[in-house]
C-alpha cells in the first residue's frame, strides 16, 4: 500500500525542500493550505539568535518589515514561533538574484536597467516615506520575480526614523563596504536617504558597465576611492545614464541630498532623461 508522504506543518503551512541556508537561518518553501499559495519559510533558531546576539537585528527586520507592502519590495505575511524556532513568513520569489543574472549575463543593455532601477527607486521612495532606511542596498539583496520584476529584500540592517539622533542623523557605520556611500564609511553621522541613494547609484553603474565603480583588495584603499568618489565611466554609457551615475556618486553629502530630493519629486532632468530615453 502506498501511503502518502506526510509533510511537517508550522501552523496552516506544509513545509517542503530547503531553498537555502545561512549561519541563523534556513529557508524553506511551504505551502498555504488555505489558498494553495507558495511562500518562502524563513525559520531561525532561537537559542543561535540569543547566542550570537541577533535578536535585536531581528526584531528590526520584521517591525520594519510590517510597515512596507509594496510591489517591488519582498512581502512579509506573518511570524509564528515556537519554544525553540522564529518562522518569518514571506513572499515567495522565483526568479532569483539580481547579482546572478549579472554574473551570468554580465552588464544590462540600458533598457533592461532602466527597467530595474526604476522598480529599484520606486521601492526605496515609498519605504523613506515610511520611515524605513535599507542601509543594504546591493543586487545580491535584489531579487527578480517569474515576471522579472525586481523585490528588495534583507531589511536586517535597516533602520527606522525613529534611531535618527538629535542631529538628524545616524550613525551606525554598516552596509556593504563597496556600496556603503562616503559619509558611513567616514563615521561622522549620515541621512538615511542619501546613503541609500548613493547605494542606488552603486547598483546602477554595476547593471550598466558590468563590474563595480570602486573595488580594490585593500579595505582602506577602497574606503579612499569612495570618500574621494574616485571611478572611471566606461565609454559605452550613454549621455543620460552617465550624467545619473554621476549625479549620484557625488561624495558631498549636501548635494546628493539636494539632488535626491529633486529626483524623488519627479524634478530632475538627468533622472528623467535616463529613465523616460528611448532604448
Amino acid at each position: 500500500m502506498n501511503r502518502a508522504k506526510v509533510q511537517r506543518r508550522v501552523g496552516k503551512y506544509e513545509v517542503g525542500k530547503t531553498l537555502g541556508q545561512g549561519t541563523f537561518a534556513k529557508v524553506r518553501c511551504a505551502v498555504d493550505t488555505e489558498t494553495g499559495e507558495r511562500v518562502a519559510l524563513k525559520i531561525l533558531d532561537k537559542e543561535k539568535v540569543l547566542k550570537h546576539k541577533m535578536a535585536e537585528q531581528i526584531r528590526r527586520e520584521i517591525s520594519t518589515m510590517k510597515l512596507i507592502n509594496h510591489p517591488n519590495v519582498v512581502r512579509l505575511y506573518e511570524v509564528l514561533g515556537s519554544k525553540t524556532k522564529i518562522y518569518i513568513v514571506l513572499e515567495f520569489v522565483t526568479g532569483g538574484e539580481l547579482f546572478d543574472k549579472i554574473v551570468h549575463d554580465g552588464r544590462l543593455k540600458e533598457e533592461n536597467a532602466r527597467k530595474y532601477f526604476q522598480q529599484l527607486i520606486n521601492a526605496v521612495d515609498y519605504c523613506h516615506s515610511r520611515g524605513v532606511y535599507h542601509r543594504d542596498l546591493k543586487p545580491e539583496n535584489l531579487l527578480l520575480d517569474a515576471q522579472g520584476n525586481l523585490k528588495v529584500s534583507d531589511f536586517g540592517l535597516s533602520a527606522l526614523s525613529r534611531q535618527v539622533r538629535g542631529d538628524g542623523l545616524l550613525h551606525t557605520a554598516c552596509g556593504t563596504p563597496n556600496y556603503a556611500a562616503p559619509e558611513v564609511l567616514n563615521d561622522q553621522g549620515y541621512d538615511g536617504a542619501t546613503a541609500d541613494l548613493w547605494s542606488c547609484g552603486v547598483i546602477l553603474f554595476v547593471l550598466l558597465a558590468g563590474y563595480l565603480p570602486f573595488e580594490d583588495p585593500n579595505l582602506m584603499t577602497l574606503y579612499k576611492l569612495i570618500i574621494a568618489g574616485e571611478y572611471h565611466c566606461p565609454p559605452w554609457l550613454s549621455p543620460g545614464a552617465k550624467n545619473l551615475i554621476v549625479r549620484i556618486l557625488d561624495p558631498n553629502p549636501v548635494t546628493v541630498s539636494y539632488f535626491s530630493l529633486l529626483m524623488l519629486s519627479g524634478l530632475s532632468q538627468s533622472f528623467f532623461c535616463f529613465l523616460l530615453s528611448n532604448p
